[in-house]
């Protein structure tokens, strides 16, 4: 089976690379590595033809199984993890609330409540790429206050691995979001409760807070001069103590996908 950063850019290769939005994704680039991640049916694009299609789908076989089934598995570990805790004495330490018997935690500026059981409930929508970072926040045994000092991906401890995977399916989705939809990344700012970032030479630096405890930094420079945007993702040290690079990776993945749905709004 082909390593998931090739397959998602040889799907791309044969869309039709218009960005309809028929898909319900804010480009095709976005729908392939959905597509590779088993976060979308190849059938949810109505211009890939039937031929395309079936190839495709042999080269992704089970693909969507193992990321479900391996999902399954960290949340069924971390619930379990969740029963042995006193989540009334967790929740100071990690920048929650505790109450009527849940650990409250504010994500994004929207509340998310963990019940002894290790259940997550809120008004939100819930994807097992949001609510398996939640549980495993909750249940680090080791924790850290944030401390203002910054870190790529790849230096967060264990987050090399997984660099290439984060560029392309965390940083090169935003940073085509942010291009395409101008102010994007200030209505985000404004949706859930971001700061904007002092020091940093870039046109838009905002500070999002997606765990209390685990921020992260998005810089973005327009192009100029000739030279291409970029976009960058940074986080504060404290995030690798308080989130394994595996949850941080898949947070991430969680906000690029909502973020995507939220920039079809500037269509």
């Amino acid at each position: 089976m082909v390593a998931d950063s090739l397959s998602h850019l040889e799907i791309y290769r044969l869309l039709a690379k218009n960005n309809c939005g028929r898909c319900q994704l804010p480009s095709c680039l976005a729908f392939a590595a959905a597509a590779a991640s088993g976060q979308k049916k190849l059938s949810d694009c109505p211009l890939l033809d039937e031929q395309t299609k079936q190839q495709l789908t042999a080269r992704l076989s089970g693909k969507p199984e193992q990321e479900l089934y391996r999902f399954v598995k960290d949340l069924s570990e971390l619930e379990q993890q969740i029963l042995g805790l006193n989540l009334s004495v967790i929740a100071p330490r990690i920048g929650g609330t505790f109450q009527h018997g849940r650990l409250v935690i504010k994500s994004l500026g929207k509340e998310f409540q963990i019940d002894q059981q290790g259940q997550v409930h809120s008004e939100c929508h819930l994807i097992p790429w949001v609510k398996a970072p939640l549980l495993a926040y909750a249940a680090s045994p080791q924790h850290q206050e944030i401390t203002g000092r910054w870190l790529n991906f790849r230096d967060l401890p264990g987050g090399m691995e997984r660099q290439n995977l984060f560029t392309s399916r965390c940083e090169r989705l935003l940073k085509e979001l942010a291009d395409q939809h101008l102010g994007l990344l200030h209505d985000l700012a404004e949706l859930f409760h971001g700061t904007k970032a002092e020091g940093f030479e870039a046109d838009t630096t905002l500070i999002l807070y997606p765990l209390p405890h685990f921020p992260i930094l998005i810089s973005w420079q327009a192009p100029e001069d000739g030279l291409d945007s970029s976009l960058t993702i940074l986080f504060d040290v404290c995030c690798g103590v308080n989130l394994p690079a595996q949850m941080a990776f898949s947070l991430c993945i969680g906000l690029a996908q909502m973020f995507g749905k939220i920039a079809l709004l500037h269509r």
